[in-house]
């Protein structure tokens, strides 16, 4: 087995971590789904945020915790869409909801907070049978102080 490369950034505030989402989202390629791991609290959402800014979304980005899913569209005819799974149990909750809809679509980029809860679905295919490994980009989020944040982000080209 062989793991993936990864790199360690900080954040000292909301705006630094906004704008790492930003940076982020100018590497992912079209179907990418991004998993953000960590706690209540962490940054995610504000992680999300960045990634649609960075995409071009210009409206509000705010949680989807009760509506599970907001879809942004972003220049280009691409998708931006935002899935917070807290109140699913299982994958098969999410395919309830229509979750394969949002996963690896090639139109979009897709951010999920709490993927920890569809485990299966993840790892599933992609677009066109590609291995869905060449399209998810797992986050992992640690809060260090109500400011501080780091990040432990897989190595991308660029």
């Amino acid at each position: 087995m062989t793991t993936t490369p990864f790199t360690i950034l900080q954040t000292s505030c909301a705006e630094e971590t906004e704008a790492l989402g930003r940076r982020l989202a100018a590497l992912l390629p079209p179907g990418a789904v991004v998993t953000l791991y960590g706690n209540l609290g962490a940054g995610k959402t504000v992680l999300a945020r960045g990634i649609a800014r960075g995409l071009g979304v210009a409206e509000p980005v705010t949680s989807p915790t009760f509506a599970i899913v907001q879809e942004y569209r972003a220049p280009g005819g691409r998708w931006f869409y935002h899935l917070d799974l807290y109140r699913i149990r299982d994958d098969s909750d999410a395919l309830a909801f229509g979750i394969e809809e949002y996963l690896f679509n090639p139109a979009a980029v897709t951010v999920v907070e709490w993927p920890e809860r569809i485990p299966g679905l993840l790892a599933d295919t992609g677009p066109d049978g590609m291995p869905a490994c060449n399209l998810l980009f797992p986050v992992h989020i640690d809060s260090l102080d109500e400011t501080r944040r780091r990040f432990r982000i897989p190595a991308m080209p660029g």
